[in-house]
């Protein structure tokens, strides 16, 4: 029997949540110069950081990610930060939980915890020992600084995730985990959006929920969710998807996702069975506010085939992938195409 926490106690109350939106390309908006970390913001300007996870909890809201992505050793050393991970990691919840603590309803305080940037032995340096202690030691900041659960995202590498999760077992913190799935339908490790959940399972009471997060576009991200919605239906499943499809104007990005595309996208992840639904880069709250409405108004329909999907929100980018969601839709797409 797994150990209440306060992010399936909402689950419970509530059967779906929202999770919040981007915070790089957000922060980029609020003056966020490139190669800038975000994570120095909790000390130089935490009133930009309040205001984002004040906008998002105003949107509808009900779970907000700590600004501490890159948050581990490896990532702050780029910035000659590597000697404040406990302190900037704490800093990060202790801004999330002042919002957090103020809003009208419940709101749950994720604790973001990144990739570290390295590769695990035999492919890299870093040992497993040293990804679990590095990971232990950014948890340790943000436990202190309230967070509710550690919020393990962005993974492709299936060993990174154990590490990070069996750090939140030693931390004692629950947690959830995320992988970003590429064109080729994978992360870029090679693991399968089926097989997410096995990689962790085993470590302390398991995770919450998992998912994806980022990846290519919505489309695609949605055909990773009937991929793991299918393989384990009755398994708490997280997506956070880009604002649309990420398209290079000259030398930047921008995403083509609008409000009403963004509330289809929310809709169609309920329908495909996602029970934590949220968004990723690109994603401002204008477009969580009409995913907060479509939710609050939503009418279950069929499950989604990948037709559908496609029809409703823009074409895939996955050109390789086989068979997903049991519907053999992309399958026959593939073949016609």
């Amino acid at each position: 029997m797994r150990t209440a926490n306060a992010l399936t106690d909402l689950l419970a109350e509530k059967g779906v949540l929202l999770a919040d939106g981007a915070t790089g390309t957000n922060l980029f908006a609020m003056g966020l110069e490139a190669g800038e970390a975000p994570e120095l913001w909790n000390e130089t300007a935490p009133e930009k950081i309040v205001k984002l996870h004040q906008d998002f909890v105003d949107a509808g809201a009900d779970i907000i990610l700590t600004n501490s992505f890159g948050g581990t050793r490896q990532r702050l050393k780029l910035h000659k930060a590597d000697d404040r991970v406990f302190d900037m990691n704490k800093r990060a919840a202790e801004i999330a939980r002042s919002v957090a603590d103020k809003a009208p309803r419940k709101v749950i305080v994720a604790g973001s915890v990144g990739p570290t940037g390295e590769l695990l032995i035999p492919l890299g340096a870093m040992s497993y020992e040293d990804a679990v202690a590095a990971f232990v030691e950014q948890m340790e900041g943000l436990k202190a600084g309230g967070a509710d659960v550690a919020w393990i995202e962005t993974m492709s590498s299936g060993d990174e995730i154990r590490a990070a999760a069996e750090a939140a077992v030693k931390v004692g913190l629950p947690y959830t985990y995320t992988g970003s799935f590429d064109t080729a339908g994978k992360t870029m490790m090679g693991l399968d959006p089926k097989d997410l959940r096995g990689v962790a399972s085993d470590v302390g009471e398991g995770p919450v929920a998992v998912g994806a997060n980022c990846g290519v576009g919505a489309p695609d991200i949605l055909s990773s969710l009937l991929d793991m919605t299918a393989a384990d239906p009755d398994a708490i499943t997280i997506v956070k998807g880009n604002c649309g499809i990420p398209e290079y104007r000259g030398a930047e990005i921008h995403y083509s996702g609008t409000p009403p595309l963004m509330a289809e996208y929310a809709r169609l992840a309920r329908d495909a069975g996602a029970r934590i639904i949220g968004g990723c880069c690109g994603t401002s709250c204008d477009h969580l506010a009409a995913m907060r409405t479509a939710l609050d108004e939503y009418t279950p329909r069929p499950r989604p085939t990948i037709d559908e999907i496609v029809d409703k929100i823009g074409p895939l980018r996955n050109k390789t992938a086989s068979e997903s969601g049991g519907d053999g839709s992309r399958e026959r797409r593939r073949r016609r195409s």
